[in-house]
């Protein structure tokens, strides 16, 4: 029991020594004789909050460090702070100038290669008939303007080229009357049964063969509409067929289009007519180049996405339907605008932040207005910075959470500004406290061998 109430004697008496030597030690304000910068204040090494103007010990029993003010005692925001170069170069800081320039908005969107629908075309015939040959036999046969199809027996159409012969020698043979109602009758009758004949979309050529050979042939041949590639076809030889019924689909590849869809949010960087490029996984290094054709005037609610028509030329014939390709779509936002680095700014949610380098190792946190995101992880500033000036881009969010502090620990300071943060000795009184008998007894303490 002796012991212990010398101990605890020898601890008062170390506290009042303490005490004194903190009565006597520098204030804020006062010169550090050891560096000869002015202190600021005093603060908890781990409790940044925890302030004094004088030294002392922090709750946790540490002692007080100083805090300096700046040397060149220039006026600075509450926020700025000050770090020196060998610091800076361990936390790997990095700065970038601001910059104008122009501002490119970059959309990348998977598409598929689809079929001009401009350049379908469907063979079809206006009569009944049997297909008696066959020249074309199997879908996705290359085929060109004006080449034979298939031959076809109509009975309908022999009657037809009937007619015409026998108006034609009808309007020979009465050629020569003296009547001219009979002259002109004969003239529409031919009129007529030619007219009919090329209603069934019989040619010009093939209607003067039949007036040069005068006979009526018993087979029709149908000619390709168009240059392409049969995409459907129906016919087959001894088929009986229907008017109007499709026989083939032949589709003109040489310019195709790129069904792209891409998110809402992009659709106001897009305009129809706009340039468009796309690459092919299985042509690497090879770029085709195309137009923004259509925008469809709905959205897709399930996937928040609008559909795009886009169209590429394809003489080459290396685009094929349904092949997947990459789409890029680049739209200048702006000639000249304020770009940042993507990466220098501080985005909380309620507010942006960047960290502007004022040089000498201070960096001042500087709230901007951002505009619009473009290409390279770039932003457009609208407001809160100046051509030139140089931003931090890595370690910042350090720089944030030390600013915030000396912020606070700076408004701390204000609302003390009328009120002595020093310890009075009230403050240090002890005399309330009691320290009975009871309060020392170990009885209850035992110790193992």
């Amino acid at each position: 029991m002796k012991q212990i109430f010398v101990a605890v004697l020898a601890a008062s008496f170390m506290f009042s020594a303490t005490l004194s030597e903190t009565v006597a030690g520098l204030k804020a304000g006062d010169v550090d004789p050891k560096n000869g910068k002015v202190i600021k204040y005093w603060a908890a090494p781990m409790d940044p909050t925890y302030i004094r103007n004088e030294p002392g010990q922090s709750p946790m029993g540490m002692d007080l460090v100083p805090v300096y003010q700046d040397d060149d005692g220039e006026k600075v925001s509450a926020s700025t702070i000050r770090i020196d170069p060998g610091t800076s170069q361990n936390m790997g800081v990095r700065t970038a100038t601001v910059k104008r320039m122009e501002l490119r908005k970059s959309i990348r969107a998977l598409g598929t290669v689809t079929y001009d629908e401009k350049r379908i075309y469907a063979v079809n015939l206006k009569f009944d008939g049997w297909i008696e040959k066959l020249y074309v036999d199997f879908v996705g046969e290359s085929v060109r303007k004006g080449q034979p199809l298939f031959e076809i027996y109509s009975p309908e159409l022999f009657t037809a080229q009937e007619e015409y012969l026998l108006a034609q020698s009808q309007a020979e043979s009465l050629a020569a009357s003296s009547y001219p109602s009979i002259r002109e009758n004969a003239t529409m009758l031919l009129r007529a049964a030619r007219q009919r004949l090329k209603y069934w979309d019989l040619e010009d050529q093939q209607i003067k063969q039949l007036e040069k050979n005068g006979e009526v042939r018993k087979n029709l041949t149908i000619y390709s509409p168009a240059n392409g590639v049969v995409i459907k076809k129906i016919a087959l030889a001894g088929h009986y067929v229907k008017a109007g019924m499709h026989q083939y689909e032949i589709a003109d590849l040489s310019r195709v289009w790129v069904d792209v869809e891409v998110y809402e949010y992009e659709l106001p960087f897009i305009k129809k007519g706009m340039p468009a490029g796309m690459e092919l996984s299985y042509l690497p290094g090879k770029r085709f180049e195309g137009t923004v054709l259509f925008i469809y005037p709905f959205l897709n609610p399930e996937t928040r996405t609008v559909k795009l028509r886009l169209a590429f030329d394809n003489k080459e014939g290396l685009l094929k339907p349904d092949m997947y390709a990459n789409v890029y779509i680049e739209s200048l936002i702006a000639s000249e605008a304020l770009v940042i680095p993507q990466q220098a700014v501080i985005d909380s949610g309620l507010r942006k932040v960047v960290f502007v380098a004022l040089g000498e190792g201070k960096f001042e946190p500087r709230p901007v207005k951002l505009g619009l995101e473009g290409e390279n992880n770039t932003f457009q500033v609208l407001e809160g910075l100046q051509e030139g000036e140089n931003i931090v881009t890595s370690a910042q969010f350090m720089f944030d959470s030390e600013s915030r502090l000396r912020e606070a620990i700076q408004k701390m300071l204000e609302v003390r500004s009328g009120k002595s943060a020093e310890l009075s000795e009230d403050d240090l009184d002890m005399s309330d406290m009691q320290m009975d008998a009871s309060d020392l007894d170990m009885s209850d303490l035992k110790m193992d061998d």
